[in-house]
């Protein structure tokens, strides 16, 4: 039977292609809960737990172009010291928020700071890596 549309609770632990771990529920002690299909999690793990069921766990590697996308040089934006506020508090490595013109924030992570200007990146952390995910399926709520 299909989960798509139905609340689930999941426990998951995500790894890169070399062993790292990047996220786990199970650190966190709670488990995830989402909308199956209602586009809230990366299109491969909604693929991945459409048709578990309860009690069920399997691992799955979701490729790029399925968990965060492809990393896009489009998305390495730069501006020039005069736009930036406080240039001289912002750090290499800094996550910082942009507004779009809609009024939505965007992260971002500072790539490159001169006397010139700032570099900043908008691309997902997780962009262009395959990732793997161990996933439990805890509960379907009603």
């Amino acid at each position: 039977m299909s989960n798509t549309g139905k609340t689930l609770r999941v426990h998951y632990r995500g790894t890169l292609d070399d062993g790292t771990q990047f996220d786990s529920s199970y650190d966190r002690g709670e488990t995830l809960e989402f909308v199956c299909g209602a586009h809230q999690m990366i299109p491969g793990f909604d693929a991945a737990v459409v048709d578990m069921e309860v009690g069920e766990k399997k691992t799955v590697h979701i490729p790029a172009a399925e968990a965060y996308g492809e990393r896009r040089d489009d998305l390495v934006l730069e501006f020039p010291a005069a736009q930036v506020p406080n240039i001289e508090q912002i750090s290499v490595g800094d996550k910082l928020f942009l507004t779009t013109p809609a009024g939505q924030p965007v992260p971002v992570t500072v790539v490159e700071v001169t006397p010139e200007g700032v570099k900043l990146d908008a691309n997902h952390e997780l962009a262009g890596k395959d990732l793997n995910f161990d996933i439990e399926l805890v509960e379907v709520v009603e």
